[in-house]
């Protein structure tokens, strides 16, 4: 195998020094190497792509449609796009302002390299999901964290402006609502109420609403609503239509940003894959009774979950979204939510993620997925109390 010549080794990308590989992806790999673990550990959907959305991405192979397609995405694509935002969230986009990715996570990152330069600074509310802190730094800018960890989890007007005044500076805002791992989601007054603060700064926001759909306990409310000159909005199929291995997300905003996304995707990717695209433009034609029914399953798992651990008397932040839900660890640990998961996964086979991968303020808490089967969320409940036995002896 190729060794690089010595003479090489400096001449990489050096803000790549600071960046490690996915905590959640390597604590992941490090608990399941016992073969009886029983894994509530990532965001994979345990429901399978809708039948329909299948047929329609075949359809396409047999059409020989395979060829480039529109580098933002077929423009009967972008414009079914349009009208679910419209029909379904009340935010009005033309195709123009939209631009079809690889997966939400691209979206993320063409977003991010369309407004941040090196030295810049970007709000991100803790304990978040841990992909946006990387590319920040990745595209040279600083990340300013905000602990919510004292208000529910939540971003807060005052947290808000306390953070802008701090750090007069900031170009943008990132937001993951419902949030990933939590399980907290935001109501449309304190919704609102954000939006009145951010609208007074000249600050971009990645509005982050992949589980848009998955929303329990009240209607999802869409800060692009508020303030849509400020937004880029992303979103995409992966959570809502168990797509995750299909790699389709997007990204809408204001023409005059979106131009310059539209322009990374290009350089970036060319485009989507032509079946994916025809998939999708059946899920979002035809695909909102498949997001219904998998949010009626999410939910009634939820209700599994938390029914459980108010009979164990275990402390927990209540989801009202995703399928994720943040659960304190023991006392008798401090706030080693890392040790706590190692010892979780040796001593009764339960794989769980440690809250610190998800921010400092996460410290102390476990996130796990109840994207899986009632049998298999059972199963994993019971070890969890039988741990927490183990611990009170």
């Amino acid at each position: 195998m190729p060794r690089t010549n010595p003479q090489l080794l400096r001449t990489y990308n050096h803000r790549l020094n600071g960046i490690a590989p996915s905590g959640i992806r390597h604590f992941d790999d490090t608990i399941s190497k016992n073969e009886d673990l029983i894994k509530l550990t990532l965001g994979e959907p345990d429901l399978d792509t809708p039948e329909h959305i299948k047929q329609a991405a075949i359809q396409g192979i047999n059409d020989n449609d395979s060829h480039y397609s529109a580098q933002a995405g077929k423009v009967e694509l972008r414009q079914a796009i349009t009208n679910y935002l419209s029909t379904r969230w009340n935010l009005e986009y033309d195709a123009e302002e939209v631009v079809v990715t690889n997966g939400a996570t691209q979206s993320i990152y063409s977003a991010l390299q369309a407004i941040v330069n090196p030295g810049d600074e970007v709000i991100i509310p803790t304990p978040i999901f841990s992909l946006y802190e990387p590319i920040i730094e990745i595209l040279g800018g600083h990340a300013v964290d905000v602990d919510t960890s004292n208000t529910g989890f939540k971003l807060t007007p005052a947290l808000l402006e306390d953070a802008l005044k701090q750090h007069p500076g900031v170009v943008a805002l990132v937001i993951n609502d419902p949030n990933n791992p939590t399980g907290v989601s935001y109501t449309a007054d304190e919704v609102k109420q954000l939006g009145q603060v951010i609208a007074k700064s000249p600050i971009w926001v990645l509005s982050d609403e992949i589980y848009g759909e998955l929303t329990f306990d009240h209607d999802h409310y869409s800060l692009a609503r508020e303030i849509p000159d400020q937004v880029l909005y992303i979103n995409g199929l992966s959570k809502s239509h168990a797509m995750t291995g299909w790699r389709f997300g997007y990204i809408c905003g204001p023409s005059e940003i979106m131009q310059r996304v539209k322009m990374i995707n290009a350089y970036m990717v060319t485009c989507v894959a032509d079946n994916v695209q025809d998939a999708a433009l059946e899920a979002m034609t035809n695909g909102q009774e498949d997001a219904y029914e998998a949010k009626a399953i999410y939910q009634k798992r939820r209700d599994l979950v938390s029914n459980r651990l108010d009979e164990m008397g275990v402390e927990y932040v209540m989801p009202t979204s995703t399928f994720y839900c943040f659960i304190k660890i023991d006392d008798s640990y401090g706030k080693d939510d890392y040790q706590f998961g190692l010892d979780l996964a040796e001593k009764v086979g339960l794989g769980v993620i440690p809250g610190r991968m998800f921010g400092k303020s996460g410290e102390g808490y476990i996130r796990i997925s109840f994207a899986a089967s009632e049998e298999k969320l059972t199963a994993g409940l019971d070890r969890l109390n039988k741990f927490i036995q183990l611990l009170g002896k």
